[in-house]
């Protein structure tokens, strides 16, 4: 069962509609996976750019029932950069951006996360919940598992707009102890940002690989599991994240 609705986030000062999927079958209670971009993951008419990750789909035929949560993200100009941004960057693309990440976060875990448990059958504790998201909201799955680890186990971290925050995120990590249960998904296309010419592969050239094996390197220093991507001929969109949900996801729920 899909459901849409409007949720009122304080600390946003914002409304932002919820995308939620209860599974039709197994029985309650069920594990819980945040996504960001929520209105990009079931249905093609909600999604930015016409297609959707597929996931109501995806989750018909998969073995393992949850329930997905889709938080939208803001439409209004660079908005959504700012509320998927947790550090300030002084330099790059996102120079002059407001850093709002961790007020995201806030809404999420104190707002979103017990109206969820509340209303819906969920299994709240930690080892049953995991987040979710891709290029920004990649970045803020990222963070989130480390920032918020006594409440997400598990995180997938598709095309992650590291960039220039990378240096933020990893200082963190080296300061945060992290539960050695923890799992991480870090990936990336070939293709990424429309790249025809001397495309990102799994080579030591390639900044992207760099900032994703770093980081999946701090995850595996405290005991977790990380797995690292290189999706041949992947570009940055929904179509080719798609095409990753039957390897993140059995990856992050395995027994």
């Amino acid at each position: 069962m899909l459901i849409k609705q409007d949720f009122y986030f304080h600390a946003l000062g914002a409304n932002r509609p919820l995308h939620i999927r209860v599974p039709d079958f197994g029985e309650p209670p069920f594990p819980v996976m945040y996504f960001f971009d929520g209105h990009n993951l079931f249905r093609d008419e909600d999604a930015t750019y016409g297609k959707s990750w597929g996931l109501d789909a995806y989750c018909v035929g998969w073995n393992k029932p949850m329930i997905i949560v889709g938080m939208e993200c803001a439409h209004e100009g660079n908005l959504r950069l700012s509320e998927y941004l947790p550090y300030g960057s002084g330099y790059g693309w996102l120079r002059g951006i407001e850093p709002l990440g961790e007020n995201t976060m806030q809404a999420l875990i104190y707002e979103l996360k017990p109206y969820i448990d509340s209303v819906f059958p969920t299994i709240p504790f930690r080892e049953c919940t995991g987040i979710a998201g891709s290029s920004m909201g990649g970045l803020m799955a990222a963070y989130a598992v480390v920032r918020y680890n006594q409440y997400f186990s598990k995180a997938a971290c598709l095309s992650p707009a590291l960039g220039s925050v990378s240096g933020m995120l990893w200082h963190e990590m080296n300061q945060t102890a992290l539960s050695p249960d923890t799992r991480a998904y870090y990936s990336w296309g070939t293709l990424e940002m429309g790249k025809t010419e001397n495309p990102w592969q799994e080579d030591k050239s390639s900044w992207i690989y760099k900032a994703c094996r770093a980081t999946a390197n701090k995850i595996e220093k405290q005991g977790g599991a990380a797995m690292l991507y290189c999706q041949i001929g992947g570009q940055h969109c929904e179509a080719d994240w798609e095409k990753q949900l039957d390897i993140f996801m059995p990856f992050l729920w395995q027994s």
